[in-house]
Parts: structure tokens; C-alpha cells; sequence
């Protein structure tokens, strides 16, 4: 049972998906998601590991000090959150150290005698909102001890935010800018090589961005009937439809519907949308005052940011995520397993899963499809879409 009231909750996701757009409010929003959930400390992160780029790392409650402290001991972190993601089955579970760590680990860790002991911090969970060798983003909640331990609807509360978190992250991601224009939105959606489309509640479209209008031209995976966004695939226009509906109505009901929405059913090309609701926040209305959502097409670039782009829109779990990345790599079961200490089997089982979810039955057919998640178009210079 959440402790949130329906206000609270508006006012949190509503800067959630503000700071989609606009960067630069993480530090305030996350200083309101730590306040709401009774941390004195938190980390926002989300890393593209592939192009060694921090698109967005942003702490509530650490002096620089102990950043770099904390940073001495990321092995150790790593180390552990590794060993524990292997083994979870859900990508929603948070990592909470009272409840997964023994008390004789907390005794021995450098990191825990070096770093949250001197803090005053007893409990630390992690909330996972992408992890893949191309990217990389937590939400990191510490508790002191005046607070005591994480509690069931802290962390439930969290659980409530975690579809939210997701989706500004994911579109930060996929936009890869740091801010809009709110003065200049026309210039600033077309210059993007992202399709971009705007539209009232009704899923009439009321802009749509140079890259969309070649995407709703050449009639691809979308398409415009008497000026209403459509997607071709009638799975993908139902979540769509439903997306832009909650949009319109509530955006804290949403949840993961709208996330990587795979627009195409058997396509060579695959394309994927994100809706984002628009009638909260300063920043969202502004941008087009009639609008109650904006549909990003994703624009993954190569095999590694599709796998990304793949294991939201499949729902892979952090294990399946793994083994996936390592498929994408040529590796076979048995490296895999050696890779990431597991057993054999149980590989074979998550591939069985990976294949299922995904519609595929070879590994190069899998490989094939993280490859093809790209968009038909892409708009930009040279240097854009190198």
C-alpha cells in the first residue's frame, strides 16, 4: 500500500517526466524522490558505456568527499550486484542490502566500513532502470540510521516511481540532447534525427518533426488515417491508443505502458516508440500547450544499443539481459556460462526464454533483429549519425 498521496504522486511524476526534456531538473526532482521515500542520500545515474559518456549522474546528501570515496570502492559494488543480478528473475526487483546482504559481510566490507559507516548509513537499495553492457542507469537510495532500514512500502513506494524513472531515462537516452528550446520547439523536434510526433488526446497529430513526416510518408510501421496517429501492427496501435489515452487522462496511471512499443510485427527493420504524457509540467506544456502526448521513434544506431532497445521492449530480465549481450557478442552457450559463472543449463534455460520472448529460433536470427532495430530514416548532418 503506497504512502503517497494522489497529489504527491502527480507532483513527483510529473517532475520525473519534465526532467525527460530538460536535464538540468535531476537535481531538484531527485532531492523530491529522496524526501518522499526518507533518504537522506541518492544517486541518478545513466551511463553509455559503449561511447564512455555519463549522460546524467546527479546525488542528493554526498559531499564530493565521499563521492570519490564511494567511487574507490565501485569494484566491490559491482562485484556484488553482479553476482546478485545474475540470479534475479524479475527486472523490477530492487537490490536492498538488509534484506540480501548477511550481517558478516556487512562486518568485513571495506565499502561498508570505509564509506557508509562513517555516514551514518544502515540500509542502501538500488533500483534498476537499465543494465546492459551498452548502458547503464540505478536510481541508489541510502537511509541513515536516524531513519532506520528501508521499509516494505518505502520500497514499494519506489516500485511506483520505477516505470516513471524508466521511461524519462529511456528517452533521455534516445533524444541524446541536453535541453529543448522551449522558445524554438518546431527548429529544435526537426533538427533531431529522432521522429518526433505530438498529439492531442484524441491521437489527432499536431506536430510531427522532418523525421516522422518521411516515417508517416513512406508509410511505414505508422501511419495517419483522417490526421489520427496510427502504428500498422494492430497490437502495436492498441498499446499505443491506450498510451496516448492514460496520457491524456492521468499520466501517474500510465506506468510502463507507451515504453518501447514495438511498432512492426515481422519487419526486417523493426522500429520502437516511447510515449511521453505532456500535460504536466511547465516544461511538457510549453512545448505545445494541446498536446497530451509526444511519440519518440528510437533511433539505436548498431547491435548494441538495439540489444538495449530489445531487452525493454521483450522485457528480459537482468539474467536474460546478460546472456543476451553475450549472444550479441558471438560467444556460445558454454563461454557464456564461464563468463558469467553460471551453469549450462542454466543458460540454455534463459536463451529458451530470450528466443520465446522475442519470436526468434537461431542465434543469428536474434542477432539479426538487435542489428535491424533502427528506423528506415534517419535526419541529421554527417556527424549526427555517424
Amino acid at each position: 500500500m503506497t504512502t503517497f498521496s494522489n497529489h504527491e504522486l502527480s507532483g513527483l511524476i510529473g517532475s520525473i517526466y519534465d526532467c525527460a526534456l530538460d536535464p538540468g531538473r535531476w537535481d531538484d526532482t531527485l532531492a523530491e524522490v529522496a524526501n518522499a521515500l526518507k533518504c537522506g542520500h541518492a544517486i541518478l545515474s545513466l551511463n553509455d558505456i559503449e561511447r564512455d559518456r555519463v549522460l546524467i549522474h546527479r546525488s542528493v546528501g554526498w559531499e564530493p568527499y565521499w563521492l570519490e570515496q564511494r567511487n574507490k570502492h565501485i569494484p566491490e559494488i559491482h562485484a556484488k550486484l553482479t553476482e546478485w543480478l545474475t540470479l534475479q528473475t524479475s527486472p523490477d526487483r530492487p537490490f536492498v542490502a538488509s534484506r540480501e546482504i548477511p550481517k558478516h559481510y556487512f562486518d568485513s566490507s571495506p565499502y561498508v566500513r570505509e564509506c557508509l559507516r562513517p555516514l551514518g548509513i544502515v540500509d542502501i537499495a538500488h533500483y534498476f532502470l537499465v543494465s546492459t553492457p551498452a548502458c547503464f542507469s540505478e536510481l541508489v537510495l541510502a537511509k541513515q540510521n536516524r531513519l532506520g532500514i528501508l521499509t516494505d512500502s518505502e520500497i514499494e513506494d519506489g516500485l511506483i516511481l520505477l516505470p516513471h524513472l524508466r521511461r524519462a531515462v529511456t528517452i533521455s537516452n534516445v533524444l541524446d540532447l541536453q535541453i529543448i528550446e522551449r522558445d524554438q520547439m518546431a527548429a529544435t523536434l526537426d533538427a533531431l534525427r529522432n521522429g518526433v510526433i505530438l498529439t492531442n488526446d484524441r491521437g489527432t497529430i499536431l506536430h510531427a518533426n522532418r523525421s516522422a513526416e518521411d516515417l508517416l510518408r513512406n508509410e511505414s510501421a505508422i501511419g495517419s488515417n483522417g490526421g489520427k496517429l496510427i502504428a500498422k501492427s494492430r497490437l502495436a496501435n492498441n498499446e499505443l491508443q491506450k498510451a496516448i489515452k492514460l496520457a491524456g487522462q492521468d499520466e501517474t496511471k500510465i506506468g510502463r505502458t507507451g515504453t518501447s512499443i514495438r511498432l512492426t510485427d515481422t519487419s526486417p527493420r523493426p522500429l520502437f516508440a516511447h510515449v511521453l504524457p505532456m500535460t504536466g509540467g511547465d516544461v511538457r506544456t510549453n512545448l505545445q500547450p494541446t498536446a497530451v502526448a509526444a511519440i519518440f521513434i528510437d533511433a539505436s544506431s548498431n547491435e548494441k544499443h538495439g540489444a538495449v532497445t530489445l531487452a525493454t521492449a521483450f522485457k528480459f530480465t537482468p539474467a536474460e539481459t546478460r546472456v543476451a549481450n553475450s549472444l550479441l557478442a558471438g560467444l556460445t552457450l558454454a563461454d557464456t556460462a564461464n563468463d558469467l559463472g553460471i551453469a549450462k543449463n542454466t543458460v540454455k534455460t534463459h536463451v529458451k526464454n530470450i528466443f520465446m520472448k522475442t519470436g526468434v529460433g537461431r542465434q543469428s536470427e536474434f542477432m539479426r533483429l538487435a542489428a535491424q532495430a533502427t528506423p528506415p530514416v534517419q535526419i541529421g548532418s554527417s556527424h549526427e549519425t555517424q
